[in-house]
């Protein structure tokens, strides 16, 4: 790819580590058991955090699949990547991955399952770009429900270290398709041996239904089976004596597909599990960090880890720092005074306002707080109503939540996942994790509410974000959709020439629009 010139590594061959980066499709923080919930049981990902480094506060800048995972590759706020922060997108051309990188220094690249998706990568003349190297998909394995992929994303992994030069150092991508919908109904009680009973804590945006309970048990049965699969990597690791000079990362995209998760700025939306174990740069595992870090911070971490600088000019204006150090340290809770925020966003993800338009969010949660300003409060934050709000995936949670609401159309849940939002929320994450009390009119969060303002929008700025700097902040709305049936589709749809997918339910349909 042109611009990327020639990287050169300060260490070469065997010393330096192999990388294993697994990432799971729409899984939110707290929900592994080294987090200490119960109803999730992850030995793979407690082995990581236990023999390495255990991240509290970990974060995605943007809430959706494709703007997400190119931050993760990129070492770029989303609103730094143009076309790229939109979802069903066509990749920056200009822009290099890490993963690139790493094969361009030498490495063996490859991956399996989700890589960055969903979307259209090219190079600049218009041929296919393989963002991740190699593509592992061939072998399979009967998925364990009907909603699980059959994809035997550990046989895929040992296939690629089959095919990998003996000496040689790689890099490997698990994506896995888990948890993203559709799940079995009821599959986390019929096949996970699960209770609806063992979740003890009730999220405060959501009625707790035996319908709600099943829904989640579902979705913890299909992160278990991607801890499944991580754990068989890690076995196939130590058999092949790999597994000591291999950097472990395991983490998600982006929260669970459920209403004000997935998509949305919430604390539940973009906060997500992160454990990194490597014996040769974690000397004293078994930490947890409360440490604020967010997804860029991965690209600067492997690219040191690795012996290597990044090549391209994009990469000075990233705001990624490494984490290095404190995989490194001795200490846990805070290790890094100065990682005390990270900044979060949205722009638009998939289609279903009039003329494309998106729900522009800018954030940051700083020590404990969460401050959004949302740019257009006048427009549906989960997709207009008569068009199924397409900004929540479909699920029996969402169907229960607005069959509730055309019974009582001020349902509580309704109005946190769907309803109309204010300018500006702020939330005291200490005291309400949820986010379901905006407290931006108190008097007593006044000086807290324009601090993080001006914090927010100063760094914003130094960063280049046309939302602030223009010269068009509504630019984000402007970038064509690779997927040809979303181009139009409000329009479209309206005019009964397009259809929702297969995927959304007709109970998702409000056929009472409010605005």
């Amino acid at each position: 790819m042109a611009g990327l010139g020639v990287v050169r590594a300060a260490a070469a061959g065997s010393s330096r580590p192999n990388i294993l980066i697994a990432v799971a499709d729409d899984w939110s923080f707290p929900h592994a058991s080294a987090y200490g919930l119960a109803w999730v049981r992850t030995p793979a990902f407690d082995r990581v955090a236990r023999e390495g480094v255990l991240f509290l506060n970990a974060y995605t800048p943007v809430a959706k699949c494709s703007a997400s995972r190119a931050s993760l590759l990129t070492g770029l706020n989303p609103w730094q990547l143009g076309a790229g922060f939109t979802h069903w997108s066509f990749f920056p051309p200009e822009v290099p991955t890490v993963t690139e990188t790493l094969g361009r220094a030498g490495y063996r690249v490859g991956f399996t399952g989700k890589g960055w998706a969903p979307g259209i990568a090219r190079q600049g003349d218009g041929s296919p770009r393989l963002l991740l190297g190699t593509p592992f998909q061939t072998k399979k394995a009967p998925p364990p429900t009907t909603g699980i992929s059959d994809h035997d994303y550990a046989g895929n992994f040992a296939a690629f270290l089959d095919a990998a030069p003996a000496g040689g150092s790689w890099c490997f991508w698990y994506g896995g398709m888990e948890p993203h919908r559709a799940y079995e109904a009821g599959s986390g009680v019929t096949k996970g041996g699960k209770k609806p009973d063992d979740i003890r804590s009730f999220p405060a945006h959501w009625p707790d239904h035996e319908t709600v309970r099943s829904d989640l048990l579902d979705y913890a049965l299909e992160v278990e089976h991607f801890d499944t699969h991580l754990g068989r990597m890690l076995a196939e690791l130590e058999r092949r004596g790999q597994l000591e000079n291999t950097l472990v990362l395991v983490t998600s995209d982006n929260g669970m597909p459920f209403p004000r998760a997935k998509g949305q700025c919430y604390d539940i939306s973009v906060h997500l599990p992160l454990a990194i174990r490597w014996p040769a740069g974690v000397p004293h595992p078994g930490r947890s960090v409360d440490d604020y870090v967010s997804l860029p911070d991965l690209v600067p971490t492997l690219m040191e880890a690795a012996g290597l600088a990044w090549p391209h000019p994009t990469f000075a204006r990233s705001p990624a720092r490494s984490l290095l150090p404190l995989l490194r340290s001795d200490r846990e809770g805070r290790v890094d005074p100065t990682r005390d925020a990270v900044l979060i966003g949205r722009e638009r993800h998939d289609p279903g306002r009039p003329r494309n338009q998106g729900y522009p969010i800018r954030g940051i949660i700083a020590d404990g707080l969460l401050y959004l300003r949302n740019y257009h409060a006048e427009r549906w934050p989960s997709g207009n109503p008569e068009t199924g709000y397409r900004d929540v995936d479909s699920s029996p949670t969402k169907s229960l939540i607005l069959a509730r609401h055309r019974n009582q159309p001020d349902e509580p849940a309704w109005l946190a996942s769907f309803g109309m939002r204010a300018d500006e929320e702020l939330y005291d994450l200490s005291t309400d994790p949820d986010c379901v009390e905006n407290v931006v009119g108190h008097l007593d969060r006044a000086a807290a509410r324009y601090s993080l303002t001006d914090r927010l929008n100063a760094t914003l700025s130094s960063q280049g974000d046309p939302r602030l700097v223009g010269p068009d902040p509504e630019i984000f709305d402007t970038y064509p959709f690779a997927n040809p049936d979303h181009v139009d589709f409000y329009e479209r749809f309206q005019s009964g020439e397009a259809a929702l997918p297969r995927s959304f339910a007709p109970t998702d349909i409000d056929p009472l629009p409010k605005n």
